[in-house]
């Protein structure tokens, strides 16, 4: 979901950073240790985390748009695998395609796991972005977690509560997006229907200081809803679920 961007009033964005920053980078939960020490003896015995589970065969089916433009995204966790600083990592298949003609607008495998105590962590990211004519235009944002100093971090941790922040990836100047919990029980509804107990975060990177986005993630499923806090125009829900 790397072509969407949120942008808010600098006024509200300065408060947002100045209240991270006064955080740690892992808050809760503590036991999973900072975001530079990776020890594959601590993904052992993975435990799923309930609002970002990697169950493989899931398909998400998302609509949304951009300036103006249509798009239909499909995340898929797949049944592949891929072995980083020792640690065996899920591979998830995320498609970004054009509504008005179906071709793919960028295309990207993410590297995730969970650890022994139910935390997601994100190992890095190949992506590529097309032109309509199929060509891939940029592989920016492209990351690996011990590989050219490319840190692995959060995308998920185990018992998310309001105020947790804490580091999403980390390749100075390529990628550096960071989270901050700021509600565990929202309520939103979306095409796929009505859903409790939802956790919302607000992301960003220090790479565009200004810019800031909103998730909702639910029980069970993951990223349902996202959108433009203020200055943008993008917005996606998700529509439907399936298994491959």
């Amino acid at each position: 979901m790397k072509i969407r961007r949120i942008v808010m009033a600098a006024s509200a964005t300065l408060l947002v950073l100045g209240l991270v920053g006064a955080l740690t980078v892992m808050r809760r939960p503590a036991a999973a240790g900072t975001v530079s020490a990776i020890d594959p003896g601590d993904f052992t015995n993975p435990v799923a985390n309930p609002f970002f589970p990697l169950t493989m065969g899931t398909v998400l089916h998302y609509h949304g748009s951009e300036d103006g433009n249509g798009f239909r995204e499909k995340v898929a966790t797949t049944h592949r695998t891929k072995t980083i600083q020792g640690v065996t990592t899920t591979v998830v298949l995320d498609v970004l395609r054009r509504a008005d003609d179906g071709s793919v607008a960028e295309k990207t495998h993410d590297w995730y796991a969970d650890d022994n105590l139910g935390n997601v962590w994100y190992f890095g990211e190949r992506t590529a972005t097309y032109t309509r004519q199929g060509r891939v235009s940029s592989r920016e944002g492209s990351w690996q977690a011990g590989v050219n100093g490319a840190v692995a971090g959060i995308i998920m941790p185990v018992n998310p509560h309001a105020t947790d922040a804490y580091r999403q990836e980390f390749l100075r100047g390529h990628a550096e997006d960071q989270a901050w919990i700021v509600q565990r029980f929202a309520h939103v509804t979306v095409p796929y229907g009505h859903l409790d107990h939802v956790v919302r975060s607000f992301e960003w990177t220090r790479l565009e200081p200004n810019v800031l986005s909103m998730k909702l993630y639910a029980r069970g499923l993951g990223i349902v809803f996202e959108r433009d806090v203020a200055g943008g125009t993008e917005l996606f829900r998700l529509v439907s679920v399936t298994h491959a």
